[in-house]
């Protein structure tokens, strides 16, 4: 092995590493959320469920009122998740600060947050959204949405282990690198692989309205798992393909889903290259939605905490 070859394996597997204990990390973060949120869910149910004349008469009013020990405590919650999620932008302004940690794993800290929080606030609100707190709730709904796309966007745009965009170049280096891997490979016949590569022309993407485009790549996203399911079918036995569930999920042959995985991250890279230009288009057009509302928001929710704390409903 080259001095090079080294040098590289030793960047990448520290690198690979980070990225395994982020994703262990992000999965407990989920978990979390979503044990939080169901047990609220089946504890509460028969309270959030009454009308507003009703609840007062609940023995559970008094924990989970806005107000209440358990819906203050939520709302401390909500408010300490976005004061996290604020601290994504602000990293970029701030050296110390945007030195810690990679950019996508901040990303999908961020994005996390930003769709747990919303979910936190309503069982805060105890649903019921009126007046300045009820505004800021369904603008925070709609920066949380918008997230969930400006997300997948980020997704569409090649980047390194480093989370640094790919320049075309790079990315047309990969893509010949993958090529070369799968005309090496005999589990799978080049004629089957065929749909999995499958894209419009480059004169069609570019004459497509920005929201087709973004339609159109999110289809091919869905489509994918499809066709490499079909990959399985064709080298699986009949008990295999049933216990993948169809050829859905990963079968044990190492041979053959060492093949689909490089398979299909040629497909995704030669998706993301085709759509590169729009694919940033609309990136840049989502930043100039998102931040207004996520500003808009940080106004109200700042007012409603004002008039919490000045009113005495502590």
């Amino acid at each position: 092995m080259s001095a090079n070859a080294t040098v590289a394996n030793a960047a990448v597997i520290p690198a690979a590493r980070q990225a395994q204990g982020h994703r262990i990390r992000l999965f407990a973060f989920y978990a979390a959320a979503i044990a939080l949120i169901l047990a609220l869910t089946v504890y509460g149910f028969n309270y959030y469920t009454l009308d507003a004349a009703q609840r007062p008469l609940s023995p559970k009013h008094v924990l989970l009122k806005p107000s209440g020990s358990i819906g203050v405590k939520l709302g401390m919650l909500g408010l300490l998740m976005f004061l996290i999620i604020f601290l994504y932008p602000l990293r970029k302004r701030w050296a110390w600060l945007g030195k810690q940690g990679s950019p996508r794993h901040w990303l999908d800290i961020h994005v996390m947050l930003g769709l747990s929080a919303p979910l936190i606030i309503a069982f805060h609100a105890s649903f019921k959204f009126r007046g300045v707190a009820g505004m800021a709730f369904w603008i925070m709904s709609a920066v949380a949405l918008s997230g969930v796309v400006g997300r997948y966007l980020y997704g569409q745009i090649p980047r390194s282990l480093s989370a640094a965009e790919m320049s075309f170049k790079e990315s047309q280096e990969l893509q010949a690198q993958l090529t070369q891997q799968l005309s090496r490979q005999k589990v799978i016949s080049p004629e089957h692989l065929t749909p999995l590569f499958r894209l419009p022309s480059k004169e069609q993407v570019d004459q497509l309205q920005i929201l087709v485009a973004l339609a159109y790549m999110f289809l091919l996203d869905c489509a994918r798992p499809l066709h490499i399911a079909r990959l399985r079918w064709r080298v699986l036995s009949a008990s295999a393909i049933v216990l993948t569930l169809g050829g859905l999920l990963h079968s044990g042959n190492r041979e053959l889903e060492n093949t689909i995985a490089v398979a299909r991250q040629q497909a995704t890279l030669s998706k993301r290259i085709l759509f590169l230009s729009r694919s940033q288009q609309v990136f840049h057009l989502w930043h100039v939605v998102h931040r207004p509302f996520s500003y808009s928001f940080a106004v109200l929710a700042v007012i409603h905490i004002g008039v919490v704390l000045l009113l005495g409903y502590m």
